[in-house]
């Protein structure tokens, strides 16, 4: 048997943590690591404590624990030793350098990814205060939910913030909470159409909706995008629902005029049918206040209007919410209960407190002042050294850009390229169904620094001159 004369430990007595915990946890984690193996003896308890300057039952207490849980077992004359854990092989002690953990490394943000905030400006010790008060305050709100449309203060918190920004009059009993906005459109889908049905969908737009509707045998009538939006569906058309993105298409920018926003609601009303509204990133429009929401002016409620705290606040909290007209309440709770609510409902009352307490607004007024100079610094960037390639529409809103691409060039090709020297370009082209002409790269901006996207500029040029020497 092997004998060690020194556990090389010290006690931590100004510590909350027991002194015989503070034992034992050492033990356990020299066992795990190998450092202790099978068979090797433990000092006796009275030479230990006189070594640690502890007193001996405090030594005895921590034995006893480890013997009850499987690490050491008593051998009468001959003290406690190491068990073998089982099946378990023990880790071999190492003794070269501490090697850093992949996962313990600071992730770079990829230049360009689109629809990507910036995580390094999340208001985290504000965050971590709003969390730490309601788990003292009110930690059952944290686990309990009476509701399938989910906390209520924090839809009440929702409820005020749609009125205030949106211009949408809405009582908390017309909102849910939803894991995001790709689950509010299902849940809508699931709701307003069966299969056999047919939606419209813009085109280009959004296109997990898309595939989304084709796996559950929904079909799809294209809604392509002019100047002013998506356009109406014909009066011949079988289409009960459309789903748009009045406010900022999605991809190609640009608010629809209030004339088509009218005409949808028109035929909304005449053909008994339904409009989703996708607000995904209306808070992000830096001139001026933003537009105001379809669903705002929709004084017939043929509107469900949805809206995401994934580009406002943190793309890892999966929140989003729908607003539903009255009559629809009960279609909306029996798909809820069908179906189960996907939503965490953990962070929602700590959201709503963040809401209520305004830091959730100086963080919404930080970062657009934040992403407002990086679309500035990007757009003069490509109006200066780009104009060889394509251009760029600026209207004022959303996480990205789409550069326009000149003829001869193709955004998939240079999309593909790009990937290979680690810029995140997405083809415009991909987000479209059929021969629509539509041939540019999407560029986020938001989650990149200006000082990161020069390098980045700097090797997509490059791509761009090798694509056309080729050519």
């Amino acid at each position: 048997m092997k004998q060690t004369p020194w556990l090389a430990f010290s006690i931590d007595r100004s510590a909350k943590t027991p002194v015989f915990e503070q034992i034992c946890s050492s033990i356990r984690e020299r066992v795990i690591s190998g450092d202790l193996a099978e068979g090797t003896k433990l000092p006796p308890t009275r030479v230990f404590a006189t070594e640690l300057g502890v007193s001996r039952s405090t030594i005895i207490t921590a034995y006893d624990q480890l013997v009850a849980e499987g690490y050491l077992r008593s051998v009468q004359g001959s003290g406690y030793m190491i068990c073998a854990l089982g099946e378990v092989e023990l880790a071999k002690r190492i003794t070269s350098k501490r090697i850093k953990r992949v996962d313990e490394q600071t992730r770079l943000p990829i230049p360009f990814q689109a629809s990507q905030p910036d995580m390094r400006l999340f208001p985290h010790r504000q965050w971590a205060k709003a969390v730490a008060r309601v788990c003292r305050t009110n930690p059952e709100a944290m686990l309990i939910s009476n509701s399938y449309f989910g906390n209520i203060q924090l839809r009440e918190a929702i409820a005020e913030h749609v009125s205030e920004w949106r211009g949408i009059d809405a009582s908390p009993q017309q909102i849910f909470v939803t894991a995001g906005s790709t689950d509010a459109l299902e849940i809508c889908l699931r709701t307003l159409v069966g299969t056999g049905d047919t939606i419209g969908l813009e085109n280009p737009g959004y296109q997990p909706m898309r595939q989304f509707a084709e796996a559950h045998g929904v079909a799809v009538s294209n809604l392509n995008v002019d100047d002013n939006g998506a356009e109406v569906p014909r009066t011949s058309s079988t289409a009960r629902l459309a789903v748009l993105t009045p406010s900022h298409q999605y991809p190609l920018g640009g608010a629809m005029s209030p004339n088509r926003r009218l005409e949808f609601l028109a035929w909304a009303t005449s053909q008994d049918a339904w409009i989703v509204e996708d607000d995904y990133d209306s808070e992000f429009r830096y001139a001026g206040r933003p537009i105001p929401a379809m669903a705002g002016f929709d004084h017939v409620n043929r509107t469900i209007y949805i809206g995401s705290f994934s580009k406002i606040f943190s793309n890892s909290l999966r929140l989003g919410y729908v607003v539903a007209p009255e009559a629809l309440i009960d279609r909306f709770q029996a798909t809820l209960k069908r179906f189960g609510q996907r939503a965490s409902y953990m962070p929602q009352q700590a959201l709503a407190d963040f809401m209520k307490s305004g830091e959730f607004y100086r963080h919404l007024r930080r970062v657009r002042r934040t992403y407002g100079d990086r679309r500035k610094f990007l757009l003069d960037k490509l109006a200066r050294d780009f104009t060889d390639f394509g251009s760029c529409v600026d209207h004022h809103a959303g996480m990205q850009v789409v550069f326009h691409l000149k003829e001869g060039l193709k955004d998939v090709e240079i999309a593909k390229s790009a990937a290979e020297i680690g810029v995140a370009t997405q083809p415009l082209s991909q987000f479209a169904t059929g021969k629509t002409g539509h041939n540019g790269l999407i560029l986020g901006f938001c989650g990149i620094s200006e000082e990161e996207m020069n390098p980045a500029l700097n090797a997509l040029k490059d791509c761009f001159k090798r694509h056309l020497d080729r050519r």
